[in-house]
């Protein structure tokens, strides 16, 4: 089936948004305004696109800051493991949160056109899926962000970039864009990168264990894991597959072509966990997840087959991504979602006999044995899963995010750390172009 990476996007480049002085004050040209629109693939498409932007940023964001890879203090851009101020600056801003945050806005706007105005009921779904994971990723990189709604807000009305409560843009826009998703598709879009009902089942789930809402989270997680044989997914027999484009596990994918260039510019994410940008140490990946995967080995009665597929021992880099410019960004698979479903489960109270036979698969997979039996408290299965996701996404963008959903940055990390610096800087040019109406986050 095609994939949307080959298909001729000439509408994009004609929906790039015009030259703004903040990220929702744009509208796409005159010619291209929804009243003249009939079709909406364009539009659609584009904001597919935008997460192309987006994907870079994230995966750094995601591992960098945590304990998986370190990032190489190369003024003026500052070392993501110090928690302070730093990350403020404009040069680092430009470069990562400046965008992952407009690219965001972007993908938004053109959803929200979709949304409003298009008569394709399946392209209103995937549009309100790709707008629940945008508000999504902003949430959890920023904490409280502006609401736009509007294919066409108000550019002089500047209180309409007032930032609003991450709880609101939870209950007003992610949940039920999601469950409306949901409703709205089909599994058809799977084969074709396109947003489906699984990926929307799934990213429901996963924005649930985010609010510590775990009988939610379990329900629509169970909805997923139960459907995953049906849409064709599947977990890959050899972890080697894991991340490549035709991995038969992926539930849904930013897809990266290098034939059409992304929409932020720069190193893709591969090649960072590579140390193929000189931000990256050249030995850039932690003693701590070199440890992590040797100690499951000497636990799991074998050798830990993950490590030598995700990580080069001997020269401290990553090796997990092999597709090059080509490489696809994973952003759902179902490890993590059975992963995330057996914590929920934990979560709820589930015995330990129910909860840990549901990582066998993914542990045999990496040529280690059964948990099942070697843990019964809350507290250690909780643990168990916690190294689990650790190990098999490491390097996918998640360690981070992850830390602070389930409380465990100070432990993990080894030191006290404020919790203003757990999310990231509000863009500068952002908060200057709102004249302040957009506020800095605190400690930034």
């Amino acid at each position: 089936m095609i994939k949307i990476k080959t298909i001729s996007i000439v509408a994009i480049s004609m929906l790039l948004m015009t030259a703004c002085e903040n990220e929702l004050d744009q509208t796409p040209p005159v010619e291209l305004e929804s009243s003249a629109l009939t079709n909406f693939d364009g539009v659609l498409n584009a904001a597919y696109y935008y997460h192309t932007g987006v994907v870079t940023p994230q995966a750094v964001m995601g591992e960098f800051r945590a304990d998986n890879i370190t990032f190489d203090d190369e003024p003026p851009y500052p070392d993501f493991h110090k928690y302070n101020s730093d990350l403020g600056g404009l040069a680092i801003s430009e470069i990562f949160f400046r965008p992952f945050y407009s690219n965001l806005y972007k993908s938004i706007l053109s959803a929200n056109n979709v949304i409003d105005n298009s008569d394709d009921a399946t392209q209103v779904a995937e549009a309100q899926f790709l707008r629940g994971l945008s508000y999504f990723k902003l949430v959890l990189a920023f904490g409280d962000v502006t609401l736009n709604l509007s294919p066409s807000p108000d550019s002089s009305d500047l209180t309409l970039l007032t930032r609003q409560p991450a709880a609101d843009i939870y209950t007003t826009v992610i949940i039920p864009d999601l469950t409306n998703a949901i409703a709205g598709l089909d599994n058809s879009g799977l084969g074709s990168g396109r947003a489906s009902k699984i990926a929307a089942q799934s990213l429901l789930g996963k924005v649930y264990m985010f609010l510590n809402d775990f009988p939610n989270a379990k329900i629509a997680l169970e909805n997923a894991v139960n459907a995953a044989s049906g849409a064709g997914v599947s977990l890959e027999p050899d972890f080697a597959n894991v991340v490549i484009d035709e991995s038969s596990e992926i539930i849904f994918a930013t897809q990266i072509s290098s034939s059409i260039s992304n929409s932020a510019g720069g190193t893709i994410f591969s090649g960072w966990f590579q140390g193929g940008d000189t931000k990256a140490d050249e030995q850039n990946i932690t003693l701590s997840l070199i440890e992590a995967f040797d100690a499951n080995s000497t636990a799991g009665g074998g050798t830990d087959l993950r490590e030598a597929l995700t990580i080069d021992v001997e020269a401290r880099k990553g090796v997990k991504y092999l597709g090059g410019l080509d490489q696809d960004f994973i952003e759902l698979r179902l490890s993590d979602v059975i992963l995330m479903y057996a914590e929920a489960l934990n979560e709820t109270n589930s015995p330990a006999s129910t909860v840990l036979p549901l990582l066998d698969p993914i542990r045999t997979r990496a040529g280690l044995t059964s948990l099942t039996g070697t843990a019964s408290s809350q507290t250690d299965v909780r643990a168990a899963i916690a190294q689990e996701r650790r190990l098999e996404l490491a390097l996918e963008g998640h360690r981070w995010f992850d830390l602070v959903r389930t409380g465990t940055v100070d432990t993990t990390m080894g030191q006290t750390i404020d919790s203003n610096y757990y999310v990231f800087p509000i863009p500068p040019s952002e908060v200057l172009a709102s004249g302040g109406v957009i506020t800095q986050n605190p400690g930034y």
